[in-house]
């Protein structure tokens, strides 16, 4: 492995009636809490009205700003600094999923920042200070609740990139799975779609000698395939949910991702694709993963091969590694559209019209991929398969 140095300052409060906790934990950061939430499903599960009760019982003088997107705007962080800088906000309590939770993070930044909190995004700038904020989370998926990382679109331009920094990690995220029990058919699996992504986002990487971290990859990877089914035959089992839950946050809080620099092509793939059509971030993951793996299998089978056997029990026996890696591909894939998760973009009503755009976006910053290094063409090819 490489060397490496781990940060993660994230207090981790996870189970049941942890809602308690909002009562000595946004007291520590003062007086005045800005409530970030997204398109009211908080508000329909009871959740909204629990969070209130705990804040008013604390004493809190709360501010709101609701309507955050799945794909999170810039227009929507930008209206959250205006309030933070207008009422002069303490903190910042994030409550929702991945998407509400990385709105957040940039109204934090921003709110500290004399210029447009874009800058951030678009790497003009770096945060120099945050405001403090915590998160409630009601969605298993992104793992943004305990790292430090988020997804910005700036819908005007049709822009949509991923950025971070030392002052966007949450100070506390309170996990209870009974709050995810209350998410939707489509939106658990697509939640089960991106953690296990961002698992093989970081499987995915050059480093040599990486046995614990491949085992600790394959460990969470098969506790999700055996869950996910039973999840989806129960979506109001309070077991099932939890794990879910602890695998997407375990998926991204850099745990898996010690002594090495994963791979990361699919998602800025998926960025163009979504800034470009709006589509949902997993939906996207959930069509072009399976063909960003066929791209680069040929080339170099045997990490492939090892998750095809190790993961998706496939019999190595008088197979070559490449025949190996493509029939895991193929299982990943049928694994994921037996929970029904999308595998052609046409599903979203995507066609060939616009693949030299999504590709340009793509290629913004240059060639991309620390695993296998992609192109515009091998953007191109990725697309083209994938529709």
């Amino acid at each position: 492995m490489n060397s490496f140095s781990f940060y993660n300052p994230v207090k981790l409060i996870f189970g049941k009636g942890q809602l308690e906790s909002l009562q000595t934990e946004l007291p520590n950061y003062g007086k005045k809490v800005l409530v970030v939430y997204g398109g009211g499903s908080i508000k329909k599960n009871g959740l909204y009205d629990e969070v209130m009760d705990t804040l008013n019982q604390a004493g809190l003088e709360i501010f709101e700003l609701g309507g955050v997107e799945p794909n999170p705007r810039i227009t929507t962080a930008r209206k959250g600094v205006e309030i933070c800088k207008k009422e002069n906000i303490d903190v910042l309590l994030a409550v929702g999923g991945g998407s509400v939770i990385d709105c957040t993070k940039l109204i934090a930044c921003g709110a500290t920042y004399d210029g447009d909190a874009w800058d951030f995004v678009s790497r003009k700038a770096q945060p120099q200070g945050a405001l403090p904020f915590g998160t409630v989370l009601t969605i298993a998926a992104t793992g943004s609740e305990m790292n430090a990382g988020s997804v910005i679109t700036n819908e005007e331009t049709q822009e949509k990139y991923g950025w971070g920094s030392p002052f966007s990690f949450p100070k506390f995220s309170i996990l209870d799975p009974t709050y995810t029990m209350s998410v939707p058919e489509n939106h658990t699996v697509y939640g089960i779609v991106d953690m296990m992504s961002h698992i093989f986002e970081q499987y995915f990487n050059n480093a040599s000698h990486t046995p614990v971290q491949d085992r600790m990859c394959e460990g969470v990877l098969k506790a999700v395939i055996e869950t996910a089914p039973k999840l989806m035959e129960d979506l109001q089992s309070y077991e099932h949910r939890e794990t879910i839950m602890f695998a997407g946050t375990i998926a991204l809080n850099k745990f898996l991702e010690m002594g090495y620099r994963g791979d990361w092509g699919t998602h800025n793939i998926e960025h163009a694709v979504s800034a470009v059509y709006d589509i949902p971030h997993a939906g996207g993951l959930a069509i072009l993963f399976p063909q960003w793996m066929r791209h680069n299998a040929k080339e170099n089978p045997s990490k492939f091969a090892q998750l095809a056997v190790r993961v998706f029990d496939v019999d190595p026996e008088g197979k070559t590694e490449e025949a190996i890696a493509f029939e895991g591909i193929d299982r990943l894939q049928e694994f994921w559209t037996s929970l029904g998760a999308p595998t052609k973009l046409d599903y979203y009503g995507i066609d060939d019209s616009k693949i030299d755009l999504m590709a340009e976006k793509a290629m913004v910053y240059g060639e991309f991929g620390n695993f296998a290094k992609l192109n515009g063409e091998d953007v191109k090819q990725i697309l083209q398969a994938s529709l």
